[in-house]
């Protein structure tokens, strides 16, 4: 019989597990915890339901495991391993000034890390963590990632030295170079206004191990959410992923870094050895939420009503920057709706250009990354909002392109158990387990004066 292995997703909101079978990938069981979201959040929460939703599971003895995380967030812990203070999350935007000021303290960062940096980098919480709360920072002895912080919990180690994590996760600080794979740590010094010794996380292989349970049971590198993703759907180089949950990513695999100076492009690395250029919006399936709740309607009567309405929602548009945004980087700009007249505000065209308005941004976000010499030849759609009809032909309009739309999955989850499987098999080849059904979704018309226009007003 197979070995099973057990991948974890911790994002925002929740923690999710999946069991597989390590050499065929078939399901075997999952769970999944909620947890407080938030932009700061005491990380005993994350591991309190990371043992809950493994409690679900422990009928099924596993024989290694991993973890992907939501990327940035910083967990300053002390000498004695204890955590200083909630985590500051990908999403906190208070750091807004202290990336602008590393910035331009470290011109070349975008060309040593592969980005330049935005709020959300975890060296601008060290620079916000060093100027806002003294007594913190010269508490802080190590900084780890959630997905490092959690792995070190599971395997019971008392020392900060034990700290492990892998490139595609380091590669979201701010801090790190991809190409050399090792931490620059006279960035890390400027970010905390200090020559103080901190522990970083030790970067291990992708395929290796770096710890054990206090069961036994081997934990895996883990990865970051995005590089999570891009494993279990098995992509590979020529692979573009739009993926439209909480907040909104467009991914490509590429055989080289990326440097991209303008900070919409994050140069991050991917969880084999390849490299995964990244842009974000913070913006995606919460704006159709609260949309479709303001209307009063379900998700899918909100689906309905957009495809009952006219491409271009009759001249009404919605630039989606209800929380900030990141690509393009106003962390301080707010949503709107755009060419409203009486004629044009309806339920069914507010609902259009809800997903237009999403859809849009992620468009903006991929000539990003185009913009940096990335092709692409086949596009993916994931995510919570990727199985809704409405979503998926306006992506392939706007994209003009056929998208291709796997079937619903716990991917960052799967990333992390092909990962598990991947050490567990000595660092051979990573598996390649079968996505199940995929449906192409063709484009119907030409959309390109309306995705012009929207490129316009999402810069404003």
């Amino acid at each position: 019989m197979s070995p099973l292995v057990a991948g974890v997703d911790s994002s925002t909101q929740s923690v999710k597990v999946v069991i597989r079978d390590a050499d065929s990938g078939e399901l075997v069981a999952s769970a999944s915890q909620p947890h407080p979201d938030g932009t700061e959040v005491n990380p005993k929460h994350w591991l309190s339901a990371l043992q809950s939703a493994l409690d679900q599971v422990k009928q099924h003895k596993i024989a290694a495991l991993s973890i992907g995380g939501q990327q940035h967030g910083m967990v300053a812990l002390d000498e004695y391993g204890a955590v200083i203070r909630d985590a500051l999350l990908w999403n906190d935007t208070r750091s807004d000034q202290a990336a602008h000021e590393l910035n331009q303290e470290i011109p070349d960062i975008h060309l040593r890390t592969g980005s330049k940096l935005v709020a959300s980098f975890t060296a601008s919480k060290v620079r916000w963590l060093a100027d806002n709360e003294k007594d913190n920072a010269a508490k802080l002895a190590a900084v780890a990632l959630p997905h490092d912080w959690l792995s070190w919990q599971l395997s019971g180690a008392d020392s900060l030295s034990d700290l492990f994590t892998d490139r595609s996760d380091a590669s979201g600080t701010g801090y790190f170079d991809s190409v050399k794979n090792e931490y620059c740590r006279d960035i890390f010094a400027t970010a905390l206004r200090s020559q103080k010794d901190i522990y970083l996380p030790k970067i291990i292989a992708p395929s290796a191990f770096g710890g054990t349970t206090k069961d036994g049971v081997p934990i895996a590198a883990g990865a970051g959410d995005n590089a999570g993703a891009a494993l279990g759907l098995g992509t590979g180089v020529g692979d573009l992923v739009i993926s439209l949950g909480t907040s909104g990513t467009a991914f490509a695999v590429s055989s080289s870094s990326t440097h991209d100076p303008s900070g919409e492009v994050a140069g991050f690395a991917d969880a084999t050895g390849n490299f995964l250029p990244l842009a974000c919006t913070l913006n995606a399936a919460k704006v159709f939420n609260i949309i479709a709740t303001t209307l009063g309607l379900s998700f899918d009567e909100f689906s309905n009503l957009a495809l009952n309405a006219q491409a271009g929602a009759g001249g009404l548009q919605l630039i989606p920057h209800f929380d900030g945004e990141r690509t393009p980087n106003l962390p301080q700009a707010k949503g709107r709706f755009h060419g409203i007249t009486h004629a044009n505000f309806t339920k069914e065209n507010m609902a259009r250009a809800a997903i237009e308005g999403v859809v849009a941004s992620m468009v903006y976000a991929t000539q990003a990354v185009e913009k940096l010499g990335v092709k692409y030849e086949r596009v993916l759609l994931i995510g919570g909002a990727a199985k809704n009809p409405a979503v998926q032909q306006i992506c392939a309009n706007l994209f003009g392109k056929t998208i291709h739309v796997p079937a619903a999955g716990e991917y960052v989850a799967d990333g992390a158990a092909k990962q598990a499987a991947w050490a567990l098999s000595g660092g051979k080849t990573p598996r390649q387990w079968e996505l199940g059904n995929v449906e192409e979704i063709n484009p119907m018309g030409n959309d390109s004066e309306l995705v012009a226009s929207y490129m316009e007003l999402i810069k404003e």
